[in-house]
């Protein structure tokens, strides 16, 4: 796909709408990563078309698994736990996905053959290092020797070893490519999970009857993988994802008179930690209809605009909105007073640096911040309007500060030139449509580049 930008030349008007915004693309990745190794075949509906996902359904169809679509539900022929069909100098392609270059390599870790794993320009140069550690104790390997980053050959265990992994970090993605690859090796394999994060994998592996049980007690979640239990296929139904919701959350919050209605939205406890952050920040924001759909909680997101005041963020909530912290970054430029948000240094191993992106946007528009090591604070300035000038936004080709900067320019005036915006394609494919139908007034510049 050309590159090209996004250009916002005036303030959005007040609305009142309804949505619905695209499936959760996390659930979606794992949907296929399970699938493919239960016992017939699954199907799941909502499932989006963004690039990460057409991504994943490449890459297990490359691995042998049938998948096809009919009438926007997607069925998924598995034969079982160790059915992947997998040979000598095998390459897969994950595009701009960390999370299916992650979860394959874990599910790829029992399987002896010597795999190449590449992506993208963006991916490829972010650090594997948490997946090459744990992955090895189970008995893979990994070459070019001391490499860390993609692209790598994986080379599975043909008698892989149960292990005990303390998960610190607060990755999901780390806890799930421990988990998949413990599904098909013999024994226990524990986690002990001190930083919560995402639980998206084991609420939709012990929906399916693996063998997955968590235990939470005071201080840690205990994840227990008994290898080798196979599973049966299932049905699944994907709800909206709450970090496509929080672009439009964030802009109705920051709008004049403004109404939105963000219907069957996933509300998974650990990824709602936007909307306990900006609830401490005054926003009105009410959640209604919920029900429980295949282990998830689903519902409906109403939002008024509101006047946010600072917040002192807690730590604590971080990892439950990592992904939203950019957007929630820029309701704090708007806020009034000082907000202060601290360990933040996952967001510097994202798609881009985000956490010193952001910082640099923010300054750039007039935003007085104060960054420090993993920690930032955002002296909020209720009355900014941009000048009549051109803002050129760089993004680094990541997606989420792309849909970022289309809100900056609609919350703040001015020229706002969003960069290197076809990255929005591999989450969000339908970003776009939805906000010009809010009224937003936005407009394409091909870049001559590329």
């Amino acid at each position: 796909m050309k590159s090209f930008s996004i250009v916002v030349k005036k303030k959005i008007k007040d609305f009142k709408k309804t949505i619905t915004v695209d499936g959760c693309k996390s659930t979606s990745i794992r949907y296929f990563a399970t699938a493919a190794q239960a016992y017939g075949t699954s199907t799941a509906k909502g499932i989006p078309s963004s690039d990460d996902v057409l991504a994943t359904i490449r890459a297990f169809k490359k691995l042998g698994v049938k998948i096809i679509k009919k009438k926007k539900i997607y069925y998924c022929y598995g034969n079982g736990l160790g059915s992947l069909q997998t040979k000598n100098n095998l390459s897969i392609n994950c595009s701009n996905s960390g999370t299916l270059a992650r979860l394959l390599m874990g599910i790829l870790s029992t399987y002896p053959h010597k795999i190449k794993i590449i992506g993208d320009h963006t991916l490829n140069k972010r650090d594997m290092k948490r997946v090459i550690k744990p992955l090895e104790k189970f008995g893979a390997t990994f070459e070019p020797k001391n490499k860390k980053n993609l692209p790598l050959f994986i080379t599975g265990s043909e008698m892989p070893m149960p292990i005990n992994h303390v998960e610190s970090i607060g990755s999901g993605q780390v806890k799930g490519l421990i988990t998949y690859a413990a599904l098909d090796t013999p024994g226990l394999t524990q986690i002990i999970e001190k930083k919560p994060s995402r639980n998206h994998q084991e609420i939709l592996l012990k929906f399916v009857g693996a063998g997955v049980k968590v235990k939470k007690f005071k201080n840690y979640n205990l994840i227990s993988i008994k290898g080798q239990k196979d599973f049966k296929a299932f049905d699944l139904s994907i709800p909206g994802d709450i970090s496509s919701a929080a672009f439009f959350i964030c802009l109705t919050l920051l709008s004049k008179n403004s109404t939105i209605k963000i219907k069957n939205v996933g509300l998974n406890s650990t990824r709602t930690g936007i909307i306990t952050i900006l609830k401490k920040m005054n926003a009105q924001i009410k959640i209604t209809n919920i029900k429980t759909i295949c282990g998830e909680k689903v519902g409906n997101i109403i939002v008024k605009s509101s006047n946010l005041k600072s917040t002192n963020c807690p730590a604590s909530l971080i990892p439950f909105a990592i992904d939203e912290m950019p957007i929630i970054f820029l309701c704090a430029a708007k806020a009034k007073g000082v907000s202060s948000f601290v360990e933040l240094g996952e967001l510097e191993k994202k798609e881009s640096r985000r956490l010193s992106l952001m910082n640099k946007i923010l300054n750039q528009i007039g935003i007085r911040t104060l960054l420090k090591d993993d920690s930032i604070k955002i002296y909020g300035n209720p009355k900014l309007t941009l000048k009549n000038k051109p803002y050129k936004i760089k993004t680094m080709y990541d997606h989420r500060l792309c849909m970022c900067g289309v809100v900056l320019g609609l919350i703040f005036g001015g020229k706002v030139i969003v960069e290197d915006c076809h990255s929005i394609t591999t989450s969000f494919p339908s970003f776009l449509k939805i906000m010009n139908s809010l009224g937003a007034v936005t407009k394409y510049e091909i870049k001559k580049n590329h």
